[in-house]
């Protein structure tokens, strides 16, 4: 059963929905139906605490993906 995220183009709301087959989705705000699919987003989580501190790949880069050092102007 899969849970998909919808924002209502009524009101505006956002919400999560675990769908069973072909139910009908409302609004939990304002109970409508007019409403538009997101594209969800998943996260994975590996056991063993807590993460490590994101590793710089060099470059100076602050987003890690440079190899030199002003080329992509964030430098």
């Amino acid at each position: 059963m899969p849970i998909y995220e919808y924002s209502c183009e009524d009101c505006g709301t956002k919400f999560e929905k675990l769908v069973r087959g072909n139910t009908e989705v409302l609004c939990p705000s304002c109970g409508e139906s007019h409403l538009k699919q997101e594209h969800s987003t998943f996260a994975a989580h590996a056991g063993g605490g807590a993460s490590p501190a994101p590793r710089q790949m060099g470059g100076g880069c602050p987003a890690g993906m440079c190899g030199s050092p002003g080329l992509c102007g964030r430098n």
